[in-house]
């Protein structure tokens, strides 16, 4: 992307990009902490106090401190709170009273890749106006002869980093004497994989206060091995080291440590389709699960909306982005939500999704169960899927295409309730994506080629 033609700097999940590189360059991030301090001092009427956290990439110090330094100049009380999950900053902006909290990371991305999220007290991330008018200032000032920030006086910068052994302590209490209040793990075999990530410290540390006999993979953060070939992305080292040490079960967190996944004792994946019923079992027996409603996305197999239906609970879906999943928990007043890759929302503990959140919760689940998560996970019947894009010429709506649409119609007539179709085109690409899931392989193949057929012949290139 460059420089010139760069009006959006914030995507679905804050701003993202190659570290160094347009907008992740110092002297653009610099001027992203002046036009965000501006903006927020604008509401509030007042110069505001921020918090920054960052992950392990060895762009994190660099992008700090010039966020750091811009955000100063514009008259923000900034202070860090170092190597700390993402979530993590969500909590410490709201526990310790900072007007919002400010993310350097990108995820599950590799090394090179970094990004910033910036949260308000709830937990919530930016509204899209707020988000509209700082890119409107960047851009402004980018295309104007702006000054340099001076380098920040040594006493300012030891004085941002005062208190990070402090808030990172506070966020660990936090998790477990408030959220595994009463939970005790005590003989469970727990491996864990933190990805070289954010939760390197605080993961290991968590579960064995908790009782737990854990054994680390992934905990060795070198400013480039965040991501690599570890984490909840890349599973297969946590799959062996389950089956091998003949663990209970595996925990396996990305980067920031905002998602997780789990793996049984057979080494078997328990991703969040999974995970999203196991736990909204555990909250309808309790009865804390509001309306009898779980929100996921569109790509949620079916074979969890079966699954709760057949427990008399309703799944509502939104569009891929945990942003779009928190809209729909509270515009519906739920409980419980999440994505297929992990990334749960208990919207009465965090509007963040928190990985470490979500293992204590499953954790719960399977001691007020007596069962193992195997046991657990294999109530929801996972229905193959297949997914097809057809290159297309032109974008328009499939509706509007008479033989399209009743070959949808055929299909959607055939599935009964026993299937799923998603047709939609890709954002970036001239592509239709064609999402089909039955319970039988061969026939959603069969399904999904015919409907690329017609579409191609409709539309594609």
């Amino acid at each position: 992307m460059s420089q010139a033609n760069a009006t959006r700097l914030f995507g679905t999940d804050g701003i993202r990009g190659r570290a160094g590189e347009f907008p992740l360059d110092a002297a653009t991030v610099e001027r992203i902490g002046r036009a965000l301090v501006a903006n927020i001092a604008r509401d509030l009427g007042r110069a505001p106090r921020l918090l920054i956290g960052r992950d392990t990439r060895e762009s994190g110090p660099m992008i700090e401190a010039a966020l750091t330094r811009g955000a100063m100049a514009s008259g923000a009380r900034v202070e860090s709170a170092g190597v700390i999950t993402t979530p993590g900053v969500a909590y410490v902006t709201r526990a310790h009273g900072f007007d919002a909290g400010m993310v350097i990371s990108a995820s599950h991305n590799p090394f090179g890749d970094n990004g910033i999220k910036v949260f308000s007290p709830t937990g919530k991330k930016l509204a899209d106006e707020m988000e509209q008018r700082v890119e409107r200032e960047v851009a402004a000032v980018s295309h104007a002869a702006a000054d340099e920030t001076p380098a920040l006086p040594s006493t300012d910068a030891q004085r941002a980093h005062a208190r990070e052994a402090e808030y990172q302590a506070s966020y660990l209490e936090f998790l477990a004497e408030e959220i595994a209040a009463g939970l005790r793990l005590d003989s469970m075999q727990i491996g864990l994989d933190c990805a070289n990530g954010a939760a390197s410290r605080f993961a290991p540390e968590l579960f064995r206060r908790l009782g737990a006999d854990i054994e680390v993979i992934n905990d060795a953060p070198d400013g480039r091995n965040i991501n690599e070939g570890c984490g909840s992305l890349h599973l297969e080292g946590l799959q062996r080291l389950v089956v091998e040490r003949h663990l209970d079960l595996g925990i396996a967190f990305d980067g920031d440590a905002d998602r997780a996944l789990f793996v049984d004792a057979e080494g078997r994946l328990v991703d969040g389709d999974a995970t999203l019923l196991i736990l909204a079992d555990e909250l309808k027996r309790r009865g804390q699960l509001n309306r009898d409603t779980v929100v996921a996305t569109v790509m949620s197999n079916i074979g969890l909306e079966l699954a709760l239906g057949e427990r008399g609970i309703a799944l509502v879906r939104a569009n891929v982005g945990d942003r779009y999943v928190l809209e729909e928990l509270l515009a519906r007043d739920a409980r419980l939500g999440g994505e297929q890759s992990g990334h749960i929302i208990f919207p009465q503990i965090s509007l963040a999704g928190d990985g470490m959140i979500t293992a204590i919760e499953l954790l719960r689940a399977v001691r007020a169960a007596g069962r193992s998560l195997a046991e657990l996970a294999a109530a929801m019947q996972r229905f193959p899927q297949v997914l097809v894009n057809v290159r297309v010429r032109r974008k328009v709506p499939l509706d509007s295409l008479p033989e399209v649409k009743l070959a949808m119609d055929n299909l959607e007539n055939e599935m009964q309730g026993r299937g799923r179709l998603l047709v939609r085109y890709s954002g970036t690409e001239n592509l239709a994506r064609i999402m089909i899931e039955g319970e039988k392989q061969e026939r959603i193949e069969a399904q999904a080629s015919a409907l690329a057929a017609c579409i191609r012949a409709a539309i594609g290139e």
